[in-house]
């Protein structure tokens, strides 16, 4: 769903870690907005025919692509066409001796919805089956085959050549392997390299639920914050950089970690203070603080660390996890159905506003604010003590019917079906009336409805997904798309049975927020619920955005 300017403004403000409403917050979302568009705009211009090429191409392409720009018509389509070339005139060998040259080429045709596995008759991800061919530049080798092969969920490649026929956990297992005694990695030597320990968390942060992949990422998080310099920045290879932080900015959006985390703000830089410092009139950057001009490789790495981190506050899939890229494809080329709106049921009726500009002192800057306000202008949703909202707090079973039943504009029932449920309680009548159209079900077979229980992501989809069908929103999955759909996310797998059909419903549909990650298990929030039901409504059109 998009979200208002006014929401991504303050999301914005969100980047920089100021105070909600202040001049200088709106000041600079605006300046990282700008320079976002303009450093577009500069690219662009200096790549207008993108290469196979690591600067003035896939790191563009990647960029432009990640961050939503619009590209002039068959801008993309120029770069597969020189793909092709590159790959007829080569017989489909990129490179002999650097596995790194596809792995960088398969981020880029998977940020655009290509398929690497298909591209000219020749299968691109085929290389990466090679153990030994890709861990032959070293730590670099292994960090790339995971990038490339997890940004759209690739199954691992057979490569029938290889002496040792590489698996996803081999590669894992060689970036801890050669973590270092200070807990970051490097290409050679027993010193810490920014770039590569930035690089290996970047690999490592889909494998984050095997614990020593946790243990190697905490200690590498430490040994990068250690590491920054006092300005905010980074030094590698012999210079503080605008290369090494972007690096590092990118790394930690990857983790989830809000990049005005204390450990990363020296002397009141954040790290997107420091990056924006080394931009140039035009929109392009300088590599470093010698003095010289513009340098294209810079410019790029700089761009795209920009996106990660406006793609982290807005809730989105981080750089290189393109989850939602091969979603959104696969559904528009007709591989997997999509939503369709019908008749909703004759008593669905979204209540009036009575209350504009209704807002909470704990929402302001929230990336969920614009449905928050949304719908407690209708007295869909309410506050609780001293008037704030917890959008972080978790949602019990009781406060989501109430908030269901009265964004359908349903009438609260007087009658009780749950044994658990007193009548005299506040959500007896919402929980009644939930039940009556199939929104919600009883907790166990003795007639308990569990109110004060608090609710899982994937039960909270399965509760929404009832819901919107009765808004009229309906999409026919098989089971085979259930699991093409599910398997893009890190965690798909662990959806339980009972749960799988809906939460597809719900991601396809953008009605549920992900990321690289469903998180099914983990209890739902305030926050969130309120945005499902907003986007629920948004997209039946009962709604406008």
């Amino acid at each position: 769903m998009k979200k208002s300017l006014f929401t991504g403004l303050l999301a914005l403000m969100m980047v920089y870690g100021l105070l909600p409403g202040s001049t200088l917050a709106a000041e600079s979302a605006v300046v990282l907005s700008d320079a976002v568009a303009e450093t577009a705009a500069y690219i662009l211009g200096a790549v207008p025919e993108p290469q196979v090429a690591s600067i003035g191409g896939e790191w563009a392409i990647i960029g432009l692509a990640r961050g939503g720009i619009s590209v002039p018509e068959g801008y993309y389509d120029s770069y597969y066409a020189n793909l092709e070339q590159v790959l007829n005139d080569a017989e489909g060998v990129l490179s002999t001796t650097k596995n790194t040259e596809y792995s960088r080429v398969i981020l880029a045709l998977t940020s655009i919805g290509k398929d690497p596995a298909d591209v000219a008759g020749y299968n691109l991800l085929t290389p990466l089956g090679d153990y030994d061919a890709t861990i032959k530049q070293g730590i670099n080798g292994a960090i790339f085959a995971l990038l490339a092969l997890d940004s759209g969920a690739y199954d691992m490649p057979v490569n029938a050549q290889a002496q040792t026929q590489a698996t996803r956990q081999m590669y894992v297992d060689t970036i801890l392997e050669r973590q270092l005694a200070d807990g970051g990695w490097a290409l050679s030597g027993d010193s810490a390299d920014p770039d590569i320990t930035a690089m290996a968390l970047q690999a490592l942060s889909l494998y984050r639920a095997q614990d020593a992949v946790a243990q190697a990422i905490e200690r590498g998080v430490t040994r990068l914050s250690g590491m920054q310099k006092e300005n905010g920045g980074y030094a590698g290879w012999g210079s503080v950089n605008v290369e090494s932080l972007s690096q590092v900015i990118v790394a930690l959006t990857a983790l989830d970690i809000d990049l005005t985390d204390e450990r990363f703000v020296k002397e009141g830089n954040t790290l997107l203070d420091t990056l924006l410092s080394y931009r140039l009139e035009g929109g392009a950057f300088r590599h470093d603080d010698s003095g010289s001009g513009n340098s294209q490789m810079s410019t790029e790495q700089a761009f795209f660390a920009m996106v990660s981190a406006l793609r982290a506050q807005q809730g989105k899939s981080s750089l290189y996890h393109m989850s939602d890229t091969a979603v959104h494809e696969s559904a528009t080329s007709g591989a997997l159905p999509t939503v369709t709106v019908g008749e909703k049921h004759s008593d669905i009726k979204v209540p009036e506003i009575t209350e504009p500009g209704k807002t909470f002192p704990d929402i302001s800057g929230h990336v969920n604010q614009n449905a928050i306000e949304a719908l407690a202008a209708r007295g869909i949703i309410t506050g609780g003590v001293g008037g704030t909202f917890a959008p972080d707090d978790n949602m019990t079973r009781a406060e989501f019917a109430a908030i269901i039943v009265r964004g359908l504009g349903l009438a609260p029932s007087v009658t009780s079906h749950f044994r658990d449920v007193d009548p005299e309680k506040w959500y007896a009548g919402y929980i009644e009336t939930a039940f009556a159209y199939g929104i919600v079900k009883g907790k166990d077979d003795a007639g308990n409805y569990d109110p004060d229980a608090q609710i899982t992501r994937q039960e909270a989809a399965i509760m929404v997904c009832r819901a919107a069908k009765i808004c009229g929103l309906s999409m026919e999955l098989t089971s085979s798309e259930v699991e093409v759909i599910l398997s893009s996310f890190s965690d798909g797998t662990g959806i339980a049975d009972w749960a799988s059909s809906e939460t597809a419903f719900c991601v396809l549909a953008g009605i549920l927020d992900t990321g690289t990650a469903i998180r099914p298990t983990d209890n739902v929030k305030r926050c969130e619920i309120a945005q499902m039901l907003y986007n629920t409504l948004v997209l039946a059109g009962l709604l406008s955005e």
